[in-house]
């Protein structure tokens, strides 16, 4: 893709600001502390020259933890990332539905890959989605697809029609967060074509993998490195991604390091499929023992006494920290706590269950884990037996 049709691309999508020789994607929706990120952003801008050759595409990532950063990209990785896509899947023209912001990198390499291509893009509400309104979708020789996280497939698997619509894309894929069990054996059980992968803003999206006939087989990975992208493991369990996709590093760092080191855990089996494990910085070490809180949600959501479930660590003058299970208020009855941690050993087991009124997830699937923090300072709570 050339520069001028990528940029064309950007300026439709009315989440586009340009300062100097950058572009910054921005949430028309963002608060105070991200709209400080900006303008600590443009403050640098006049430090550089108005022709950057490189990373001049800056797209925002973080606002989970607190604090938002911009990753660097232009239309050499962007590119990059779609003919590793293309390759992988063996696609000749990409058309999808989609239903993620354009300012998040799976809502705008949705829109590249799909002009890259010469392929259809059909932006779609999400509400209306999830409502039952589904866009009929014109016949392609190479089909349709949609990403999704696990939390929106989880709300429309319990419509047979939207199943039905569903079963037709020649590809479901997944990410934003870890598919868990229960779920992914849900859509194997509706023989949903799912893809469940791995990558993030400063890979220009997936990186990893599974295909759908992989998933359907009854794998249960990230799948493959995608042909772009070389995915390691280091000493310490955390992976790591290099390859013409990745990043040329945050605004305004200009050095344009190519090897990018995660925070996630993970481990490569023996046929090349990447498993993650989890989050280095989200253990939970309570009276000495380590607690993985993705493990921990899982089986909790397995239970099926939440619609939604998010595991954090608190402190705690006993413990250093304990393990807290914050849920939405919205839930139409009280959990069965009791039943809900019956698979767990005793360490892993939440010391407190709290209801959160205004339940902090994105539309992008990602938990605000520091909004979550705050208010269970603050918040009545529903002590474990």
């Amino acid at each position: 893709m050339e520069r001028a049709e990528l940029v064309a691309l950007l300026r439709a999508t009315g989440c586009a600001g340009e300062l100097g020789g950058f572009i910054f994607l921005c949430d028309p929706k963002w608060g105070p502390g991200e709209r400080d990120a900006l303008t600590v952003a443009a403050s640098h801008v006049a430090k550089h020259t108005s022709q950057v050759p490189l990373g001049w595409l800056c797209i925002p990532t973080g606002g989970t933890s607190g604090g938002v950063r911009f990753a660097r990209h232009d239309e050499s990785t962007l590119s990059a990332a779609v003919a590793g896509f293309r390759a992988h899947f063996g696609f000749d023209q990409v058309n999808a539905v989609d239903v993620l912001p354009p300012f998040h990198v799976s809502g705008l390499m949705a829109r590249v890959r799909c002009a890259a291509t010469g392929g259809q893009h059909l932006a779609w509400d999400w509400k209306l989605l999830e409502a039952g309104e589904l866009p009929k979708l014109s016949p392609t020789p190479d089909g349709w697809v949609i990403s999704l996280v696990p939390t929106q497939l989880q709300r429309l698997l319990t419509s047979a029609r939207t199943l039905a619509w569903l079963r037709e894309f020649r590809a479901i894929f997944i990410g934003g967060g870890p598919i868990w069990p229960a779920l992914a054996a849900a859509a194997a059980q509706a023989k949903l074509p799912l893809s469940p992968s791995y990558g993030m803003t400063e890979t220009a999206a997936m990186v990893a993998a599974l295909r759908p006939a992989e998933f359907l087989a009854g794998e249960r990975s990230c799948g493959a490195a995608l042909p772009h992208a070389r995915i390691a493991v280091n000493a310490e369990g955390v992976v790591t991604i290099a390859g013409d996709a990745v990043f040329r590093g945050y605004f305004p760092d200009m050095n344009g390091a190519r090897e990018f080191v995660t925070e996630d855990l993970g481990r490569i089996d023996e046929r090349r499929r990447l498993h993650i494990l989890g989050r280095r910085d989200a253990v939970i070490i309570t009276g000495g023992k380590k607690v993985n809180p993705f493990e921990v949600e899982a089986v909790l959501r397995e239970s099926g006494e939440f619609s939604d479930v998010a595991v954090i660590g608190c402190p705690d003058a006993e413990w250093g920290e304990v393990v807290v299970a914050c849920y939405p208020l919205t839930d139409a009855a009280a959990p069965d706590v009791a039943r809900a941690m019956e698979k767990l050993v005793a360490h892993q087991r939440p010391k407190r269950f709290v209801a959160i009124p205004d339940w902090p997830r994105n539309a992008q699937g990602k938990v605000n884990r520091l909004a979550l923090q705050q208010a269970v300072r603050g918040r009545a709570d529903r002590s474990s037996p």
